[in-house]
Order: structure tokens, then C-alpha cells, then sequence
């Protein structure tokens, strides 16, 4: 039963969700501005992922089986 009761409690905490905007807290403030811009971002363009940190992915499919290219870091594993 206190197993149930903690799992059903974990649930309730998770389902819990902010849908306000984001805002520093009281007395905190944003970062300054990137160099060469004069106004502070706003805390979507902070929240925005580039596209390094996500990037697309390759839906290419293949249609016959090709050699693998000899990979340079393929290495066997370190001994001892």
C-alpha cells in the first residue's frame, strides 16, 4: 500500500507543470546582451535550441546493401 501511495504521489508531483511564462526570479535579471546587440533576449530566443544542439535526422533509406567504408576509429578494444 505505501509503495502504491509513493508511486501515485511521484505521478501527482510529475503531472505538475508551470504554463506561465518564464521570468527571472525577484532580483535576478536575464544575461546581458550577446556582443554587437543592444536589446536583452528574450527568454524563448534563451530556450531555443540551435541547430547543432538538435539536428534533423537522415530519413535516407537504402536500397541494396553497399561495402562499409574502412572507418579510421573503428579500433579493437585497449588490452589489460
Amino acid at each position: 500500500m505505501r509503495l502504491l501511495s509513493t508511486i501515485a504521489l511521484a505521478a501527482a508531483l510529475a503531472a505538475c507543470g508551470q504554463t506561465q511564462d518564464l521570468r527571472p526570479e525577484v532580483g535576478e535579471s536575464l544575461p546581458p546582451p550577446p556582443f554587437g546587440r543592444t536589446d536583452p533576449p528574450q527568454p524563448e530566443e534563451l530556450l531555443a535550441l540551435d541547430p547543432q544542439a538538435a539536428p534533423e535526422r537522415s530519413v535516407e533509406l537504402r536500397r541494396r546493401s553497399e561495402e562499409r567504408e574502412d572507418d579510421p576509429f573503428d579500433l579493437p578494444p585497449p588490452e589489460g
